[in-house]
């Protein structure tokens, strides 16, 4: 699942990562890929200061992957985010509403 992440990443360059403080999607957030990067979208929406190239992919691709492997719901995970609240302390709210991956569920995520 990353490799393709890191395709993607390298292939497009990030070309919004000037304008946008978006986090690259090889940062990790409790051992997780991509994680804080959804988050950053959602905080980034939630302000007004998404990109709208990005608004038609919120909770669809590789947010709509992340959250079922969460076994959250996106909706549900955007307002935990909008009440705030640390990338750490979010996972945690996913891992106690859904479930907690072991480490080789999050071995797996990453490759």
């Amino acid at each position: 699942m990353f490799r393709a992440l890191e395709h993607c990443a390298t292939r497009l360059k990030l070309h919004f990562m000037a304008n946008v403080a978006l986090r690259s999607p090889s940062e990790k957030v409790g051992g997780l890929f991509y994680f804080g990067r959804m988050l950053d979208k959602i905080r980034l929406h939630a302000k007004g200061e998404l990109p709208s190239d990005y608004h038609a992919n919120l909770g669809t691709g590789f947010d709509e992957k992340c959250v079922k492997f969460l076994r959250v719901d996106y909706d549900e995970l955007v307002e935990c985010v909008k009440q705030g609240g640390s990338d750490d302390e979010i996972l945690d709210w996913c891992c106690a509403v859904g479930r907690k991956p072991t480490e080789d569920d999050i071995y797996v995520w990453n490759e």
